[in-house]
């Protein structure tokens, strides 16, 4: 009888619980019919004829409004598998509320859009053709701010850069896949990170390109059409779950997708591109050849995969923008958070295993006050309340302003490498000390590729169950003897790093090309070691990504690693540390050490690697310390 009426009660709370919801869901969206007229299923034309499926959601009102605009290659529809979704809802709602239409759109070949996808959104005009339409809208003041995160933010800076007269602001968020070249951080889109590709658009395009074999909607199908059948059927496929982590060990690496019955086409014409290739350039990705003529409210993460590039795109803006008034308007936010989880910081924010503290700021309201500035020409006080940068600081936990990244009190302060040829693994002797080295001991290692350094936290996005992003504490990977660890001394005092962090190996090999990666990392008095941020260089691209320069056996070269970031406070007691090593897999695809094309290759070699430090070869970490 007991174990009956817990049964019963069980049941209950569950049909209450889904109530609750359901009630939860339809307040929503019952508020929404009553403030907006709601225009779904819109097919907006482009320039060649392929239309594009849009939803519209604006304030009742015979003023002219300003429009927020997010074009995405993900599902917005209302429903999915039957049941009525509110996610876009509450982002209309919110947005109409303030006073302005909300208007999303899938990239052409998405869902109920015409067309052929392409990454990135491309082409680049479709964006351009939006902004057209919608200003000559008879609902529309003719202003249009841009918002998203990840592959919502990525083409907005490649459409900014047509200088579309109607486009008044943008807000990208966790932008890194949009930027290509930056200065000397070629990219590609979050492709490559120092000539090595990063592995994260390989589950990713697993996950979310169609198949050109998918049900198609028929030519000319009216609005009335598509709202209706979109209740029962959304276009959206699932891929059958897969083991991310086994199925990015295959060999060749050109083959992953294949491997796992993913659909091949875009993958396969990219992962056979060089970093310098023409045909990145052709695309949707942003570079600085070419100019950003919109105000722009950037948003970047701490252990987000495009971290530097980010930062790197923001100063290029403010910088060398040719207008003044657009270098004076562009502004930053920093959080101590994954990819596009700003939202998600709390009272005590959780990034992997590390609490940095409560991370929580008023997100909304201050991208309101930027889009009431710009959009509506509102005089606000966002520029007087709003600092140039906000960023916060991992460690001391706290959010810090400063009108320039770095802040002008960072000063670099050189770290040189140091030990008596036995810096592997913790166990080891590795040093980091202001003191310049004398004689050269250098350390040695082996990388096997067919047993590289996992992946163990990082900054990372989009690889499915294939590594847990965020902060990690590094004992365990630090046992491994193709780890060099060096540490400096206990500090005395704390000190903050804020900014970009400048590596240099001097290295040699017996193969013809490795990789060489380093993580940045801070340790507790109890001997924790969290992981900070990390970065990687193919040594074939030592002398620029325009060439391929293989190593002599060895030979010693010069090494620049592509800069790391960060912002975090070492406590007094705490360490700072680095962990070099030649692989970070699967964050980065395994370097096979042959000198071949490597995505092409099943089977690696061997290597023999060496970090050197001597008054001749001084590898050093260069570190930027906030003088108080």
């Amino acid at each position: 009888m007991k174990k009956r009426i817990i049964i019963i009660q069980f049941v209950l709370a569950c049909f209450f619980a889904s109530n609750l919801s359901l009630q939860a869901q339809n307040t929503v969206l019952q508020e929404l019919e009553e403030i907006a007229i709601i225009d779904q299923k819109v097919m907006m034309p482009m320039r060649d004829g392929i239309r594009l499926a849009t939803d519209i959601y604006r304030p009742k009102t015979d003023e002219k409004v300003p429009i927020i605009f997010s074009k995405t290659p993900y599902n917005f529809n209302s429903w999915g598998d039957g049941k009525e979704r509110t996610g876009t809802a509450k982002r209309a709602l919110e947005a109409v509320k303030r006073g302005y239409a909300y208007v999303v759109q899938n990239e052409r070949g998405r869902y109920f859009s015409e067309g052929e996808w392409d990454i990135l959104g491309a082409p680049t005009t479709d964006g351009f053709d939006a902004f057209t339409w919608m200003k000559n809208q008879s609902w529309s003041n003719g202003k249009i701010g841009t918002l998203g995160c990840s592959s919502t933010a990525e083409w907005q800076m490649a459409v900014a850069a047509l200088d579309h007269p109607s486009h008044a602001a943008m807000v990208p968020q966790g932008f890194g896949a949009g930027v290509g070249k930056v200065g000397k951080i070629i990219e590609q889109g979050n492709w490559y990170r120092g000539g090595a590709e990063q592995m994260l658009f390989f589950s990713w395009l697993y996950g979310v390109e169609h198949d050109k074999f998918k049900p198609r909607i028929p030519a000319g199908a009216t609005q009335e059409d598509l709202i209706r059948i979109s209740r029962f059927y959304d276009l959206a496929p699932e891929n059958p779950p897969v083991n991310m982590a086994k199925a990015l060990k295959h060999l060749p690496i050109q083959d992953i997708l294949k491997n796992i019955n993913g659909k091949n086409d875009i993958f396969d014409k990219m992962i056979r591109r060089k970093p310098n290739s023409k045909a990145w350039f052709n695309g949707g990705l942003y570079h600085d050849n070419t100019e950003i003529g919109v105000p722009s409210f950037w948003f970047a993460s701490w252990y987000d995969v495009s971290i530097t590039p980010n930062l790197a795109l923001f100063n290029h803006v403010r910088n060398n923008s040719k207008n003044a008034e657009i270098r004076d308007n562009q502004y930053l936010v920093i959080a101590p958070t994954l990819h596009c989880a700003y939202s998600r910081a709390s009272e005590n924010t959780i990034v992997g295993e590390r609490s940095v503290g409560d991370a929580r700021l008023n997100y909304n309201e201050q991208i309101y006050s930027w889009f009431d500035l710009w959009l509506k020409e509102k005089q606000n006080d966002f520029k007087e309340k709003t600092p140039r940068v906000q960023y916060y600081t991992m460690g001391s936990n706290k959010w810090q302003a400063s009108e320039n990244w770095p802040p002008k009190k960072a000063k670099l302060t050189t770290y040189y490498l140091n030990s008596n040829g036995k810096a592997n693994s913790f166990y080891g002797d590795g040093k980091l000390t202001t003191k310049k080295p004398k004689s050269d001991n250098p350390d040695s290692f082996t990388y096997d590729p067919m047993n590289p350094v996992p992946s163990y936290g990082g900054n990372v996005c989009c690889t499915g169950n294939a590594i847990k992003g965020g902060s990690f504490n590094q004992q365990q990977m630090e046992a491994r003897n193709d780890i060099l660890v060096y540490t400096t001394d206990v500090l005395k005092e704390g000190v903050e790093v804020s900014g970009f962090i400048e590596s240099t190996l001097y290295v040699s090999s017996d193969v013809k090309d490795t990789d060489f990666t380093i993580k940045l990392i801070d340790v507790y008095p109890d001997g924790k070691a969290y992981n900070l941020d990390e970065t990687i260089q193919r040594v074939r691209y030592r002398e620029g990504y325009d060439k391929e320069v293989f190593m002599e056996k060895g030979k010693v070269y010069k090494v620049d690693l592509t800069p790391m970031s960060t912002s975090n406070y070492f406590k007094k007691g705490h360490r700072i540390r680095i962990e070099i090593s030649s692989s970070n897999f699967p964050r980065f695809a395994r370097n096979l050490n042959t000198g071949g094309n490597n995505y092409d290759e099943k089977e690696g070699v061997i290597a023999h690697n060496k970090v050197h430090h001597s008054s001749k070869y001084m590898s050093q970490i260069k570190i930027p310390m906030v003088v108080k």
